[in-house]
């Protein structure tokens, strides 16, 4: 099978992505599989190899797996990821001798297909990196977007190694502080909860059986997400000053107080890697799309963990953007045209927004320690889990399959 032409280095292209992680190389997949004439290339401002060493791993829906199988990414991805088989909720106070299990969750959308699954970031970027090289997109490392000037029929992308590409379209998947969303003057409504996220993986004596905790905690959310092995991933929420301490602390007391939380029920403990800490707050941007521009992943929207929904809403964003660019350019529209970029916009903006607002008030809702809230929110989720239609209800939300879906989100070709 002869290789796909890749774009010469001075040849215009239709298609460039800044930014390398998931949400731009799936993107860049998707168009180039669908439309194999159209000229992709990615570019990213982070230096060669620094994604190998992201020790994090994220929650991986079953639409997004789909999408990755359709991909053709998920062969390489599924014998390193961990099925979440079923989900447990308590609600308590760190020095409560028990911790009710308050809400439990089967992890299955249909027979053999867990509702997600965990993958460790550098295995799923990695996938995406080996299908963006079998597919001739070209992938410039260590190279920012410097400017970019929208021209008739095309924009002008300046990068930092002083060259110049045209293209039809710039997608900007560069993050929640993207520079190109600020370089196209497009503004955001911001706030800070004074909370960070406090990532690391941990090895334990026994199994976890593929289950995954989460516990509210006053302080927020604890969340422990099930690894190959005998591991599981920490998504633990503090207050910021808190969390900055307990980073800085020694292996000794930051493990103390991991412990705490962790509980013994799964043996001992001990952490595998440095612990990270980062600031969470919601960001989203007031409009997706600019001429010849689109935003994508934590571009448009950043959100809080709570519900682990972060990376999903990015594989929803280049599933749409790629099934809008693909369909426009079959009905021989231009792919960069602010009118047909807008379709993305209406289909991911109500849905975005629609998330920021749920997690929002589901952290403000379980981050304090308020006795009369703290009852209501627990008669709630006792009530939930004797509700066996809103449980499926909510299952089917947290596995993507709900809504307008992009069709590689329902695993079918664009």
């Amino acid at each position: 099978m002869a290789k796909p032409e890749t774009a010469k280095r001075d040849e215009p292209l239709d298609v460039i992505v800044a930014g390398a992680g998931y949400v731009g190389l799936a993107t860049a997949v998707a168009i180039r599989i669908a439309r194999p004439t159209l000229a992709v290339a990615v570019v990213d401002a982070a230096p060669a190899g620094v994604w190998q060493k992201d020790g994090r791993a994220s929650a991986v829906a079953a639409a997004a797996c789909r999408m990755l199988t359709h991909l053709g990414c998920w062969d390489e991805i599924g014998p390193e990821a961990q099925a979440i088989t079923d989900m447990i909720v308590t609600d308590s106070r760190l020095p409560d001798p028990t911790r009710p299990v308050f809400l439990t969750f089967d992890g299955e959308v249909a027979p053999g297909e867990p509702f997600a699954h965990m993958v460790a970031n550098r295995v799923m970027n990695g996938a995406l990196r080996r299908r963006a090289g079998e597919l001739g997109i070209p992938i410039l490392e260590g190279v920012a977007v410097d400017g970019f000037d929208v021209e008739p029929g095309r924009v002008s992308v300046r990068l930092a190694n002083g060259s110049t590409r045209a293209a039809r379209l710039l997608v900007a998947a560069d993050g929640v502080r993207s520079r190109l969303r600020d370089m196209a003057g497009i503004k955001t409504v911001t706030w800070d909860y004074g909370q960070s996220g406090i990532v690391c993986t941990v090895k334990h004596e026994r199994p976890h059986n593929g289950r995954a905790e989460e516990h509210f905690l006053p302080a927020g959310p604890f969340a422990i997400l099930p690894l190959k092995g005998d591991r599981s991933s920490i998504v633990w929420t503090e207050r910021t000053a808190d969390a900055e301490r307990l980073v800085a602390a020694d292996t000794l007391l930051f493990e103390t107080e991991l412990e705490r939380r962790f509980g013994l029920k799964l043996g001992e403990i001990s952490v595998e890697d440095k612990p990270r800490a980062w600031p969470l707050g919601l960001t989203l941007a007031r409009a997706f799309v600019a001429p010849r521009l689109a935003l994508a992943g934590d571009a448009a929207h950043g959100i809080h963990p709570i519900a682990g929904q972060g990376l999903n809403l990015g594989f929803k964003d280049a599933a749409a953007l790629a099934e809008t660019v693909v369909e426009a350019d079959r009905l021989g529209q231009d792919i960069g045209a602010l009118d047909v970029l807008q379709r993305y916009e209406r289909w991911r903006r109500f849905d975005t927004v629609q998330m920021g607002i749920t997690t929002d008030v589901l952290n403000r809702l379980f981050s304090n320690d308020v006795g009369p809230l703290r009852a209501l929110r627990d008669v709630g989720l006792g009530l939930v889990d004797r509700m066996p239609r809103m449980k499926e209800f909510f299952i089917r939300q947290a596995s993507g399959l709900t809504g307008d879906t992009p069709r590689l989100l329902r695993g079918e070709a664009i």
